[in-house]
């Protein structure tokens, strides 16, 4: 068996399988997943992007045009698929990485699908850690797709260096139903599948809501694409490196604040199994006079 110690060294030095082995280490906290954290080395200046927005809206047909242009660029890429969990094994059910097949054979790209498993806001519960080990790696970029969920996933904005909303003509009912949340930061909006009616119309829109915001050094850009026909990759791309070379992130001290809170959180949730809540719930549930507050109040609260 292949010492932590060991697994750290070759994960420097740029293997695959130990990357692969330390991923699933720490998203699972098995033996030893705290001395590959606190031991990790990585360059800050890694850019990692977020990539979010409603199901349907095209966000894996993007992100392998993305890939593409990038990897014919000699750039190393590291994906972070995050698919909903399964409700039987918790795992996760890999349907992005299907979508992403086509560049498995790339030695260029890294791609792993993890599950949310029960996680609220789009993301994993260790999916902070998870991209500081791939940062470790010293890829050219880390994209991480969320599973599309709606406003809760505000949560990218604590990950990401660039976020990225990807929509779609008919998302006006959900832009008001979300505006509030994931309209409020991104950094970059493309609008997919522009080729359809009423583009035109909610471009204009999304553009207005764009400039409404506080002025700043970042004029937030909308980006009209056809993920299909890699129309608006280029410009998509040519904004992500824009964002990134203007080498303060004024989002930082938020970032570092929400990074530290999850892993607190994390850390005080780790004795809570939801396995064996199921299965405490499944018990008490039908008794008469049952109450879900005060189950919890009694079982965990009071300790």
């Amino acid at each position: 068996m292949t010492s932590t110690k060991t697994l750290i060294q070759q994960l420097q030095q740029g293997d695959k399988k130990a990357l692969a082995r330390c991923i699933t280490i720490v998203e699972n906290e098995l033996d030893g997943y705290k001395e590959i954290l606190t031991s990790l080395k990585f360059d800050h200046n890694i850019p990692v992007i977020g990539i979010t927005g409603p199901p349907g809206a095209g966000k894996s047909t993007l992100i392998n045009g993305v890939i593409k242009k990038l990897t014919d660029q000699g750039k190393s890429i590291g994906v972070i698929a995050i698919d909903p969990t399964s409700p039987f094994n918790y795992g996760s059910l890999l349907g992005d990485r299907l979508r992403m097949a086509e560049h498995f054979t790339n030695e260029k790209v890294f791609i792993r699908s993890i599950a949310t498993r029960g996680s609220l806001g789009g993301l994993s519960a260790t999916i902070i850690e998870i991209v500081d080990v791939m940062r470790a790696f010293a890829f050219d970029y880390i994209i991480v797709e969320t599973v599309g969920v709606g406003q809760s996933e505000v949560e990218i904005v604590g990950l990401a260096d660039t976020t990225i909303l990807v929509l779609v003509p008919e998302s006006g009912d959900e832009v008001q139903s979300i505006k509030s949340g994931v309209m409020e930061i991104a950094d970059i909006y493309v609008i997919n599948k522009s080729d359809r009616d009423g583009a035109n119309t909610f471009m204009k829109n999304i553009i207005q809501l764009a400039h409404s915001k506080p002025i700043s050094d970042w004029s937030i850009p909308v980006i009209k694409a056809v993920a299909t026909k890699n129309i608006g990759v280029d410009e998509l791309i040519a904004a992500i490196n824009k964002h990134h070379s203007l080498g303060m992130n004024v989002k930082r001290p938020y970032l570092l604040t929400e990074k530290a809170f999850r892993i607190i959180q994390n850390q005080m949730m780790k004795s809570v199994s939801k396995k064996e809540l199921k299965q405490q719930i499944e018990k008490e549930y039908k008794k008469a006079g049952f109450n879900l507050y005060r189950f919890v109040e009694e079982k965990f609260i009071k300790k």
